[in-house]
């Protein structure tokens, strides 16, 4: 069929004969683009019409990619064209060389475009809304993480297959598929880190250490998972700054994820009292405190006594909340309300400096040589 095309053209070459010869090889490529453009034209409307309502996909792909398809049936149009085009041989080489790439190039953006539709209609019936959208964050980051390791995989590929096309430097080509793994022999050091955080990619879209949205303290640094690429996480810490991570710590490495499973968290308010004081009067206000915030899930709530030194007893309640930013201020508000009740209610069982403290104070300070008075 290709051979019948390009007799055809041949035919419109010869009938454009009397032209200079650049002349008549740009009307034969004009001509191919031409035609091109109609059956892109005609094939839209007859696939629109064959798809009808119902497969959303491919009519959401056919519409998104409308140019670049008209761009890449053009391209191609123009090349099997060329060799009937009346160009001197450099010429055609080169104009060879760059509809070659062109049409490389195209597909490959063709596909991509293809893979983040495929995987944003995916993603639409879903919400991130809400504390309880474990659901959702697991699928966008499967997503999103697949979609990045498939986006290096695409454009390895296209690389690498317009390397291969150009004798001089198709040993890179090979060279490039071998380093990314499509062959199946790493070349040098160099594509290791790269190979090592598709491998991680891969591992955290499936196993799914992290998600989109989770709370995780990666040495000693809390911070929400605010992006997955393909080669580092970013986290939003709470001072507005972001930690960037390498992908592959969260697979090589311990880090905490506090919202692993649920983003409820327990959380615990310490103080430090006197032995006098009542537990069970404690206990009862602390209750009535945390039922009472707006903050409280309405699951844990208690008070323990947890250690009891030679001056003190160390009494901490529990309580628990929807999220770390609720629990956080579910915490400062019970403290501030068993300091107040304690302050009005027992002082007496409040820590204080007992006169043996406050001697060593004094006697520390007694020890400090005087400032030497200006002159």
């Amino acid at each position: 069929m290709l051979a019948t095309i390009r007799d055809a053209f041949k035919e419109v070459a010869d009938a454009f004969a009397f032209a200079p010869e650049g002349v008549a090889g740009a009307l034969v490529l004009a001509l191919a683009a031409l035609i091109a453009l109609v059956l892109h034209a005609i094939g839209v409307r007859v696939i629109h019409r064959m798809l009808g309502e119902q497969r959303s996909y491919l009519r959401s792909l056919l519409i998104t990619t409308k140019g670049w398809t008209r761009l890449a049936l053009l391209v191609i149009a123009m090349y099997v064209a060329l060799p009937a085009a009346s160009f001197d041989p450099d010429t055609s080489q080169l104009l060879g060389e760059i509809l070659r790439l062109a049409t490389i190039s195209l597909v490959g953006w063709i596909v991509i475009k293809a893979v983040h539709l495929a995987g944003d209609l995916y993603l639409m019936r879903f919400q991130m809304e809400g504390p309880d959208n474990f659901l959702a964050r697991k699928h966008v980051t499967q997503v999103r993480v697949l979609r990045h390791v498939l986006d290096t995989l695409i454009v390895v590929v296209t690389v690498g297959i317009a390397l291969m096309t150009f004798d001089t430097v198709r040993q890179y080509g090979v060279s490039l598929f071998a380093s990314a793994g499509v062959a199946g022999l790493v070349a040098g050091l160099a594509a290791r880190p790269m190979l090592s955080n598709l491998i991680a990619g891969i591992q955290i879209a499936t196993a799914q250490p992290i998600r989109l949205g989770d709370e995780v303290l990666v040495e000693t640094q809390w911070g929400r998972v605010e992006e997955i690429t393909s080669t580092y996480v970013v986290l939003s810490l709470w001072d507005r700054r972001q930690l960037i991570v390498p992908l592959s710590y969260f697979i090589e490495k311990p880090f905490e994820n506090w919202t692993r499973d649920s983003s409820k968290l327990v959380g615990a308010v310490a103080l430090h009292l006197d032995y006098t004081i009542p537990i069970d009067r404690l206990r009862a206000k602390a209750l009535e405190i945390v039922k009472a915030s707006p903050f409280w899930d309405g699951d844990t709530a208690s008070l323990q006594v947890t250690d009891a030194k030679e001056t003190s007893l160390e009494v901490k309640v529990f309580a628990s909340a929807r999220s770390s930013g609720a629990l956080n201020d579910l915490r400062n508000d019970i403290r501030e309300k068993m300091i107040a009740f304690l302050q009005q209610e027992y002082p007496a069982c409040l820590p204080r400096l007992t006169a043996p403290v406050v001697g060593v104070l004094r006697s520390a300070e007694s020890d400090v040589p005087p400032r030497r008075q200006a002159s």
